[in-house]
């Protein structure tokens, strides 16, 4: 079957990023062409910081203790970590505890930054780690439930943090980015969402919670085995008034600039050699696959990749240009990294395997499959091309 754009279903991009209409992250375009996302984040140019920041610092003053921890901040060692940290100590003055959810996919960098954390920030740390066994079954269901191999990582850490700040009576917690509207523009600047148990579910979560995985014959999990990913009770929750809060309210968040003030100050490591599907050295070091075979998951699913989140983030906080962007795209989006066959021997499965699943979670919205089996798309470089 000879393929041509007119026989392809209709993508579109935004004219200001690279963000396709696949997005994962719900986003509209304007009049103009420019995405919610890339609306929203200009929004940040006409906010006082620093007054955001005295905001900030009059919310938290109930929760200040003479004594013991102030409040949680959930880490994964990256860079982000790193900042989030460094905001709670540096500019709230908090004594935080740290809460890790160890998902057995850290690169050696990834967690070399994970085991520093205690010491350059005088921090007390709390790890949590499930059985490896336990993981590998849940690697394989969640790849054939919902297309996503690292389920288990977003529900670990959406889960374990809050259920220590339930055990141990600490209510304020601190996230990072408001995922959704940083990316997409979900909300508005001016919104101030909060962490909540919705959240997780719906945008974290994918929908799905622990109970949807247990039951499979293939890969049998008990529920006593999920017990780190089982969310504390809304009693529970209201007992303690746990509260999660994201400090890209309160913060402009550009990774570029946090990257280069933790490795300044407290000597964190980015990524030794480059990854295959981004160009970015500083993201994701927490997680083998996430730069790599999962992210090939949601080039298979959505059509595009890492290398698109990353060049629309560095476009919208003007260290790149769109063509630029473009250009990682094309490069980066749809390489098949060879993290993929580490994923495969550690879950015990082919090649063939994966693919066959995988293709099941292809878009009709994005994908149309040839006579002699080959997929085909869109690209952005088509559109750019034609203007």
């Amino acid at each position: 079957m000879s393929m041509n754009l007119i026989s392809l279903p209709p993508l579109r991009w935004c004219s200001r990023c690279v963000y396709p209409s696949s997005s994962a992250v719900p986003l509209t375009f304007d009049d103009s062409g420019e995405c919610t996302g890339c609306r929203v984040h200009r929004q940040k140019k006409d906010i006082d910081w620093d007054e955001r920041l005295e905001m900030l610092l009059t919310m938290v003053e109930p929760y200040r203790r003479s004594s013991g921890y102030e409040c949680i901040v959930p880490v994964s060692g990256g860079k982000d970590s790193y900042f989030q940290v460094h905001f709670v100590k540096e500019k709230l003055g908090l004594n935080p505890l740290l809460v890790t959810y160890n998902g057995n996919n850290y690169l050696d960098v990834g967690w070399r930054n994970l085991m520093r954390m205690t010491d350059v920030f005088k921090a007390d740390h709390i790890i949590i780690s499930p059985s490896v066994d336990m993981l590998i079954r849940l690697n394989r269901l969640g790849f054939r439930k919902c297309g996503d191999m690292n389920w288990q990582n977003h529900c670990g850490i959406f889960t374990a943090p809050i259920q220590v700040a339930a055990r141990y009576g600490i209510p304020l917690m601190f996230w990072g980015e408001h995922g959704w509207t940083e990316v997409g523009g979900m909300l508005s600047m001016h919104d101030f969402p909060e962490f909540t148990y919705r959240y997780r579910v719906d945008q974290g979560l994918r929908g799905y919670d622990w109970w949807d995985f247990t039951g499979d014959e293939e890969d049998p999990i008990g529920a006593t085995e999920l017990e780190c990913f089982k969310y504390p009770s809304d009693e529970d929750i209201q007992r303690v008034g746990v509260r999660g809060l994201y400090i890209g309210n309160f913060d402009p968040w550009d990774a570029n600039l946090h990257s280069k003030l933790v490795i300044d100050r407290y000597g964190w490591e980015p990524s030794p050699v480059p990854f295959e599907r981004t160009y970015r050295l500083m993201s994701n070091l927490d997680d083998r696959y996430e730069n790599g075979a999962h992210d090939y998951l949601k080039f298979i699913k959505f059509g595009y990749g890492r290398a698109t989140d990353h060049a629309c983030k560095d476009i919208r906080n003007g260290h790149m240009t769109r063509a630029e962007g473009v250009e990682m795209v094309r490069k980066y989006d749809h390489v098949r990294s060879s993290d993929l066959y580490h994923w495969l021997k550690y879950v015990d499965r082919s090649e063939e395997w994966f693919d066959t699943i995988a293709n099941t979670f292809r878009s009709p919205k994005v994908w149309v499959r040839d006579d002699a089996g080959g997929w085909h798309k869109r690209n952005i470089w088509d559109e750019s091309a034609a203007k």
